[in-house]
């Protein structure tokens, strides 16, 4: 049976946290990724754990967004850290993915379109005169065309970047609940997968209070 597969956000720069993450979401029923924002990765220690983790699916989630020769100097400067997935802006342009691709090596790169905690009036007031899915529709023709490997979107467009794009896609904006925090377009993981959703990405549902306890709550929506 294909297992469901889920990045954990281990967004926080507390070492002993992320350890107990990991340590407890380890089991047989899912495929588990560790993914790592800003926060960690600026961290102190951050890099140094990165550098020593063995034998666990990593997630740099960097969201470069720079000129094309910025870019490409950022994923080489992080190359040592042997990331399975690293994330870029797609909205830096195509230059900019296309430099990005060409230096990413075996690490997959990741176009992540409009950010889950926007929704239209958000966009209208960055400036832009199309609506979300019209935006993240265009996006995914421009990943598909630079030729990443994998897109970040909300759940609810899968069905829309999957028209042009193929490969990967990996969804933010899971909750097991009702309870959106800080996110805008959200489905639980259940209609995510549903929708096509290769990877949903979960945070605090799953790190917050009893990660044990969270983590077969989710199993068992799942099931």
């Amino acid at each position: 049976m294909k297992k469901n597969k889920i990045f954990i956000a281990c967004d926080t720069k507390n070492i002993s946290k992320v350890k107990e993450i990991i340590k407890q979401t380890q089991n047989s029923e899912l495929q588990i990724g560790y993914k790592f924002g800003l926060e960690f990765l600026n961290s102190k220690k951050g890099r140094h754990f990165i550098l020593k983790l063995k034998n666990k699916i990593t997630f740099g989630d960097y969201k470069f967004a720079d000129i094309p020769n910025t870019c490409a100097s950022a994923i080489k400067s992080v190359s040592d850290l042997n990331f399975d997935y690293i994330t870029i802006h797609i909205s830096s342009g195509f230059e900019a993915l296309k430099a990005a691709k060409k230096v990413s090596g075996k690490t997959k790169l990741i176009g992540v379109t409009i950010l889950t905690s926007l929704d239209n009036r958000s966009v209208k007031e960055i400036g832009f005169n199309k609506s979300v899915k019209k935006i993240i529709f265009q996006q995914a023709k421009l990943a598909n065309k630079a030729k990443l490997d994998a897109i970040v979107c909300s759940p609810v467009e899968v069905n829309l970047v999957k028209k042009v794009f193929k490969k990967e896609v990996i969804t933010p904006g899971v909750r097991l609940s009702s309870k959106v925090d800080d996110q805008k377009r959200v489905l639980t993981p259940k209609q995510a997968y549903e929708n096509g959703s290769d990877w949903i990405v979960i945070g605090r549902p799953i790190t917050k209070g009893n990660i044990k306890k969270n983590l077969q709550t989710l199993i068992d929506h799942l099931n």
